[in-house]
């Protein structure tokens, strides 16, 4: 992938961000279980979160430098994960799990997009989108983690 400017990563980010709003809104649309109904719909409210970050970043290019970057735990759950498809009825640890290697994917894909680039804007920008997809991948990994300790309970 090659960008030329800044407003091109933007707008990759963007649109990346708004096939996860897509994606996790029609997993909403098709569920048939409340809980999993309201799981998807946060999802994709968080994913329409970072649509608005990266429009706003987009049309206040300042607010790029002005960024607070805040160490992130990664608890590496998804890392020893396979990728798995959704299919109706799965049970939320499943779900869960397609959750998290997307999330992993993403902090990976932007994390080598930032080593690629020498444009330090654009580095930035990448960064940003690491450490916001980095915040999503430790929400869902917490969410496992505490769903699999209450199955013990």
């Amino acid at each position: 992938m090659n960008f030329g400017s800044v407003d091109e990563v933007l707008n990759f980010a963007i649109d990346r961000e708004k096939d996860a709003v897509e994606f996790y809104s029609s997993l909403a649309k098709e569920a048939t279980r409340a809980s999993l109904k309201a799981t998807f719909e946060d999802f994709a409210k968080e994913e329409e979160k970072h649509v608005a970050l990266l429009s706003d970043i987009a049309g206040h290019k300042e607010k790029i430098e002005a960024y607070e970057f805040k160490k992130v735990t990664d608890l590496k759950i998804s890392d020893y994960m396979v990728e798995i498809e959704y299919k109706e009825g799965m049970p939320m640890p499943e779900i869960l799990k397609i959750a998290m290697k997307r999330e992993e994917k993403a902090v990976k894909l932007y994390s080598t997009l930032a080593e690629k680039t020498d444009h330090e804007e654009t580095k930035k920008v990448f960064e940003i989108l690491v450490q916001e997809e980095s915040k999503h991948k430790l929400g869902l990994e917490s969410m496992y983690d505490d769903y699999l300790a209450d199955q013990d309970n």
